[in-house]
């Protein structure tokens, strides 16, 4: 994770500076400033500025074309498709654009920012191809209900971007040039709103987000540009003229970043995790509560009152069927939160199960299904947590010719064997007393509650339940013979001194003549420290 995100800081700090330095970004930087200087400087004169407004948007949709020509060459599959039909429609927008330049110079500056028939034919078709290529653009979710939660937020949006553009073209008042002028901005508005949906809820976008920035902010360029000037309008301050020809500059910059980017960043393209929410659906709710806000306020003017009322009502409209959509989006939410919940409680089932399993398998022993050393040791250490003197005791269970057995019957036989030593010591006991297998044949049971007399009880109950043969396989049966130390812990006796007293008293039976029980006494421990003696001076 800390070397992906080095490497994604790598590529930032090479791709920042080749956006800045860009040539052509430069180049069309520059363009549009002296395109709005001109403008400027034009004011007053209606057809010079016009004619600077179209003759200046062509070199913009030649980079715009160009750079979707450049990014189609290196993306794959559907993202390659996406950015073939953006060329084209760059393409139909520089003839477009440039239809409309030569019939502004030949026949004068008329109909300001409002195209003719070749220029809006081909803006339509170019525009109608990019929502058909984004409508076709797969997005990464697998399950329906991701799908439907998907579309519901690309709706609401849609509903919010087709509310602003009802707000343009309500008013049909105009000539038929303001009409279509009107739902070209509408169009515009429409497009950009799905866009923004599409890149932002999809997870699957064709275009890095860097890329789509500027082509989703040239919408509210255009928002404003129309929203400052009436379609009817004969002529036009110097700022709307500018303010409605930087869109221009933006939609060309958005495919020359993606082609920057491309060059240095080989995850440009391609599925990404879409993310758990997204703001775009509740700021398209803000919007309409907006305009419905702002109509309220100018409802009241008799001149714009029918006009008025139209918009009035659409944004109602809008704001209906957008409450709708939120209401079926949080209904989705609900179902899938209660679909993770049962998820996560039977997540959460598995595991306790899990643990459970891994709990019995690390205080278990794998033969014998007793208590292994690790699980005697904690159960002692609780037992003998305040304990009252002489009421917790331990025996400690030795087989005697155990591996006689495993050398003539063979190994299976001796696991055989000890299974059965284990499941006649659990019969010997009660039921609160933990039988465990220490390793080899060596067995332990912790008694509590239990004074040294009933500890002895014991001991001689478990000498007699291995008096029985045991079966050791293929109708074979073997005497299982223990030796038995039996330790009763004192006031300050902990593990260690248990176990050691138990261990001192099992070798006392076996040099008592093996399958038999003996009590720990402190003579035992000297006995056996002399023994351990003479062995010394006998080695040395």
């Amino acid at each position: 994770m800390e070397r992906s995100s080095k490497a994604a800081e790598r590529r930032r700090e090479i791709i920042a500076p080749a956006l800045r330095h860009d040539p052509l970004l430069t180049a069309a930087t520059w363009w549009t400033i002296l395109a709005v200087i001109l403008l400027f400087t034009l004011a007053g004169h209606t057809e010079s500025q016009v004619r600077v407004y179209w003759a200046f948007q062509v070199p913009l949709d030649v980079l715009l074309a160009y750079s979707s020509w450049q990014v189609s060459r290196v993306a794959t599959g559907p993202t390659k498709r996406f950015w073939r039909v953006l060329t084209g429609a760059g393409v139909l927008f520089v003839i477009g654009d440039t239809t409309q330049t030569i019939t502004v110079l030949l026949n004068g500056g008329q109909g300001l920012t409002n195209g003719g028939s070749v220029q809006t034919a081909c803006f339509g078709i170019g525009l109608s191809a990019v929502v058909i290529a984004m409508l076709a653009h797969p997005h990464p979710q697998r399950s329906g209900r991701e799908r439907l939660a998907f579309w519901l937020d690309s709706a609401t949006v849609m509903v919010g971007g087709a509310v602003v553009a009802w707000c343009f073209t309500a008013d049909t008042r105009g000539s038929t040039g303001d009409l279509i002028a009107n739902l070209a901005a509408g169009g515009v508005i429409l497009t950009a709103a799905f866009a923004s949906a599409k890149m932002s809820l999809n997870g699957n976008a064709p275009m890095h987000k860097a890329a789509v920035l500027p082509m989703v902010v040239s919408s509210a360029f255009n928002s404003v540009g129309f929203f400052l000037a009436p379609g009817s309008a004969v002529t036009l301050p110097a700022y709307v003229f500018a303010i409605r020809f930087l869109p221009s500059l933006l939609i060309a910059a958005g495919p020359r970043t993606q082609e920057i980017i491309a060059r240095f960043d080989q995850t440009a393209f391609g599925a990404k995790r879409r993310k758990p929410y997204s703001l775009l659906p509740y700021g398209s709710i803000v919007v309409v509560f907006t305009a419905l806000v702002v109509l309220l306020g100018r409802s009241g003017d008799n001149n714009l009152q029918n006009v008025e009322k139209s918009r009035l009502w659409g944004v109602i409209a809008g704001l209906g069927v957008i409450i709708a959509l939120v209401a079926g989006r949080q209904l989705v939410a609900f179902h899938d939160n209660t679909r993770l919940i049962k998820e996560l409680d039977h997540t959460l089932a598995e595991l306790r199960e899990h643990e459970i399993r891994l709990r019995h398998q690390a205080n278990t022993d794998g033969l014998t299904g007793l208590a292994n050393r690790t699980h005697l040791q904690e159960e002692m250490a609780e037992a003998l947590d305040g304990h009252e003197p002489g009421t917790v005791s331990l025996l400690l269970i030795d087989l005697d010719g155990f591996k006689a057995v495993n050398d003539t019957l063979g190994h299976p036989a001796g696991d055989a064997l000890l299974t059965g030593v284990a499941h006649r010591l659990t019969e010997s006991v009660r039921g609160n007393d933990l039988v465990a297998r220490l390793g080899g044949d060596e067995f332990a049971v912790l008694l509590r509650d239990c004074d040294a007399a009933a500890a002895e009880h014991t001991a001689r109950r478990v000498l007699r339940s291995l008096e029985t043969p045991l079966p050791v396989g293929d109708g074979a049966m073997t005497r299982a013979n223990a030796s038995i130390g039996a330790a009763t812990a004192g006031p300050d006796a902990d593990i260690e001194t248990l176990l050691r007293d138990a261990d001192i008293a099992m070798y006392a039976a076996k040099r008592a003549g093996k399958g038999c029980w003996r009590s720990y006494t402190p003579a035992l421990a000297g006995v056996q420290a002399s023994e351990a003696a003479q062995a010394l001076q006998r080695a040395g």
